[in-house]
């Protein structure tokens, strides 16, 4: 391995994409077990400011919203420790092993392992290996999360101020960035799944809301029974939001908690298969054993977000928060609480795609009457599972764009109105590049909407931005035309350029320029080819979609990248034969 990475000769900076990609994988485990040090070496608010910022839609958040989370959480923790002060303090009956008893006994462990550093005139701390101990103690005691974290601010309580000072010292640890200029944080992806392997997370947690809200309410009742938690006269949202809270692994409730104590082994694997099918999870094998079936449950969600966002185009996506948002006008709201959404941002789906959250993750939001509602709201009468539905009904709905794409192209409004699709004329040029993806994606291409992003200015806005590989991109343009043929070459080259030097700028190799329209002028065509600064390739929107109709229906289609980088106007009949 070591000469696989001799020519970055010690500087990461000399290293491509995916050298760096492969240097980290090989570092995580080293990289885990460091930053687990240092943080326990950090202090409670440096556990708090990480629990934070590894929470679903806080990896990228200016640091006002942190501090306001923050506040906001130390209240909370404030609060509850001020009740476990009150049950620690009224003791427990002799002899009985209640929630009172096991709490003190935590409590004490705790206050001794902070305390007897002082003994040795040391100063006082709680040290990696003592905290592995108190883990297993919590996890014996049945002591939650929730719980842990209050005992612990009673003895060692946590700073309200300072937030600032901590962000910079997680980012010395390298856990995160810090953009000066807009004070702005951002959390890899990477970071955070190591994030929730320190905090002993095996799932993330809306997934875990998705798993529990998937769950009966008998089902709910048996997790909290197990944990000796009150369950008459509580409500289904209540009996969610208490065993979120209470950190429990989604393993344990999965093999364990949820079922009925008398359940055999066999019965709860029964339940496990179910609850596959409820949470529309496609696996190859269910697994032989209740463990097995449990861990596949738990990869399948924690990587699912790929295959959920590729269930819906760009287009079909959009088309479906624009619909859910007119049926229920407050799930920008909703959306916000949630996920913990800044209040200065709009919310829309590049947003959602940044934070990785998913159509799924929008529907799972909802109770399951109020997404019933939803579904009958839309006027959506297919029966089976409604998020599912609701999903594949946006999925048809792209699916009607694509059929009318050269309509859409052209800026045909009355043939588009004629096929029963309402589009408004100031959004054609809009949907012609959702569109334009969504066909680019089911030809395979990966559409990356993360770089298009970081390369986007105010000024420099690419429409489509395809990575060909960690390094390699090709630049696409959707241009609509009402009459006669696109003509405008000097505009659209300038723009084009501009984008070429910004994915240069960015490290990127610019393999093709790719400029999709309804069809071009001589001039258009003649100067593309003559031009010698950038390769140019153009495609009418005809020949787009007949190559994508050849691929359709080809059982294996042979198709790739270089047919359309040939230079100039591209021949569509040849390429769609081709595959």
């Amino acid at each position: 391995m070591a000469k696989k990475f001799k020519n970055i000769d010690g500087q990461i900076k000399d290293a491509s994409n995916s050298e760096v990609t492969q240097l980290f994988r090989l570092a995580v485990p080293v990289l885990t077990k460091e930053v687990k040090r240092l943080l326990a070496l950090s202090g409670a608010q440096a556990d708090l400011l990480v629990n934070i910022l590894s929470r679903d839609g806080n990896c990228v958040a200016q640091i006002s919203w942190i501090e306001r989370l923050y506040a906001k959480e130390w209240k909370a923790i404030n609060e509850h420790s001020k009740k476990i002060k009150e049950i620690l303090d009224s003791g427990s009956e002799p002899g009985v092993f209640d929630e009172n008893r096991r709490l003190s006994i935590y409590y004490s462990c705790l206050r001794e392992a902070y305390h007897n550093d002082e003994k040795l005139n040391r100063q006082a701390r709680i040290s990696d290996e003592e905290r592995g101990i108190l883990n297993v103690l919590a996890h014996q005691l049945d002591v939650t999360a929730e719980d842990r974290i209050a005992i612990e601010h009673l003895i060692v309580p946590i700073e309200k101020s300072g937030v600032q000072d901590c962000i910079n010292q997680l980012r010395e640890i390298g856990l995160l960035f810090v953009r000066k200029k807009e004070q702005t944080v951002y959390v890899p992806d990477e970071i955070v799944a190591i994030l929730h392997r320190i905090q002993n997370k095996d799932i993330a947690d809306k997934h875990l809301l998705r798993i529990l809200r998937t769950l009966s309410d008998a089902e709910l009742s048996n997790i909290l029974k197990a944990h000796d938690k009150r369950i008459r006269g509580v409500e289904r949202n209540e009996k969610i939001n208490s065993i979120f809270k209470m950190g429990i692994p989604a393993s344990q409730i999965l093999s364990h908690d949820m079922h009925n104590e008398k359940a055999l082994v066999n019965e709860r694997k029964e339940r496990l298969k179910q609850l596959i099918d409820d949470l529309q999870i496609s696996l190859v094998k269910l697994g032989t054993t209740l463990e097995e079936r449990c861990g596949l449950i738990i990869h399948a969600l924690n990587t699912s977000a790929e295959r959920e966002f590729n269930v819906l185009s760009a287009a079909g996506f959009k088309a479906m928060f624009e619909a859910i948002s007119l049926h229920m006008p407050d799930i920008t709201k909703r959306l916000r609480e949630e996920f913990e959404l800044e209040d200065n941002i709009e919310v829309d789906v590049e947003m959602l795609r940044a934070l990785s959250i998913t159509p799924y993750d929008i529907l799972y939001i909802l109770t399951n009457e109020q997404v019933k509602e939803l579904k009958a709201s839309m006027g959506i009468t297919r029966r089976g599972e409604v998020r599912q539905v609701i999903v594949e009904a946006f999925a048809n709905a792209t699916d009607k764009l694509i059929e009318n794409y050269e309509s859409l192209a052209q800026r045909d409004l009355a043939t588009l109105k004629h096929k029963n699709i309402e589009i408004a004329e100031s959004e054609i040029g809009v949907k012609f590049e959702e569109v334009t993806k969504a066909i680019l994606e089911e030809l395979g291409f990966d559409v990356d909407e993360d770089l298009r992003r970081s390369i986007n200015t105010a000024k420099d806005k690419a429409d489509i931005l395809i990575s060909l590989s960690d390094d390699d991109v090709i630049i696409g343009e959707a241009k609509t035309c009402k009459n006669g043929d696109f003509a405008k070459y000097s505009t659209t080259s300038r723009q084009v350029k501009a984008y070429v030097n910004r994915c240069e700028a960015a490290g990127k190799r610019v393999s093709q320029v790719l400029i999709i329209a309804p069809t071009f002028s001589n001039d258009f065509i003649e100067s593309a080819e003559l031009d010698t600064e950038i390769n140019i390739s153009l495609l009418e929107a005809g020949g787009l979609k007949k190559i994508y109709e050849a691929f359709k229906s080809r059982r294996k289609p042979n198709f790739s990248a270089k047919l359309l980088t040939k230079g100039g106007l591209l021949k569509a009949d040849l390429i769609a034969k081709r595959i």
